[in-house]
């Protein structure tokens, strides 16, 4: 009996197991197609969003383009109908649609190598730095927060005690008190990313700001390989130093590192900002100085 007894008990034992078996591969086959349809879905998410915002940053682009060159077609245009001062104005309006051409082609869906990138800034430093000298302009960078109607700006006067100009102003001020130029700044679109990716608002704090902005320029914006930054709120000084610039020598017309913190602060702290910018111990390495005033 014992004979009879044990292959059915072993029937009975093999037909659960057998059911089991039989059943995990149709579960786990069903799972791995649910997975693989939801990445397959959250992939074509992610290529319909990233095409959309280079889309946006395209659209974006294109009509600054449209704007900066319209003021080069004015400014070319003035200089033909004011004799005494055809030569700034061409050289504006050669600047205006040389930017205009730049903005439109340079979208942010083209990866531009670091160099590049230098030659065409390196190219509207030139320009703006023999504007400057053509209007007799000192060697001095006011950089002034937004307002409500105007974005931040860069002002070069002509005389050390030129007021600061108005809202209304720009980009040539021929107010004897306020005589210069007054102009959007290299690094107002690099400064305009840092805030995107802020978590929370910009610092108003001199020291907590100057720590952030140099994290935003090595870090995620990656354009030099070393920011040390030194504050004194009380005496309304902050120091950067910046080893090996992605846009090369620091200390030409307002070169885009140095107007990125130069803006930032004046943002944060809600005043203009005077910017300084001396050589450091080493050929790479550049100090900029920004101070304003204390309240």
């Amino acid at each position: 009996m014992s004979t009879k007894t044990t292959p059915q008990t072993d029937r009975s034992d093999s037909q659960p197991t057998e059911r089991t078996t039989s059943e995990d591969p149709s579960a786990s086959n069903r799972a791995d197609a649910n997975d693989t349809v939801e990445v397959e879905l959250l992939a074509e998410e992610n290529r319909r969003l990233r095409a959309e915002y280079a889309r946006t940053r395209r659209t974006t682009y294109r009509r600054t383009a449209f704007w900066i060159a319209a003021i080069g077609v004015v400014a070319v245009g003035g200089g033909l109908w004011l004799p005494d001062a055809r030569q700034v104005l061409f050289a504006l309006g050669a600047t205006g649609l040389f930017g205009g051409v730049l903005t439109y082609y340079l979208t942010p869906s083209r990866f531009i190598p670091a160099d590049i990138g230098e030659r065409v800034y390196a190219t509207g430093a030139t320009n703006l730095l023999a504007l400057a000298d053509e209007l007799g302009l000192r060697e001095e960078y006011h950089y002034l927060p937004s307002s409500d109607s105007r974005p931040p700006r860069l002002f070069v006067p002509q005389r050390t005690d030129s007021d600061i100009p108005d809202d209304r102003s720009g980009p040539i001020v021929t107010h004897a008190a306020e005589r210069g130029l007054l102009l959007e700044p290299t690094g107002s679109g690099l400064f305009t990313e840092f805030e995107r990716a802020l978590n929370g608002s910009l610092p108003t704090a001199a020291t907590q700001l100057a720590t952030e902005l140099g994290d935003g320029v090595a870090e995620q914006l990656a354009l030099t390989d070393r920011v040390e930054t030194s504050v004194d709120p009380d005496d309304g000084r902050a120091t950067v130093t910046i080893e090996s610039s992605a846009f090369g020598d620091v200390d030409r017309f307002d070169h885009p590192i140095a107007s990125f913190f130069a803006i930032g602060f004046a943002e944060g702290l809600d005043r203009p900002v005077e910017l300084e910018i001396d050589p450091g111990e080493k050929s790479t390495e550049w100090l900029l100085t920004y101070r304003w005033e204390t309240h």
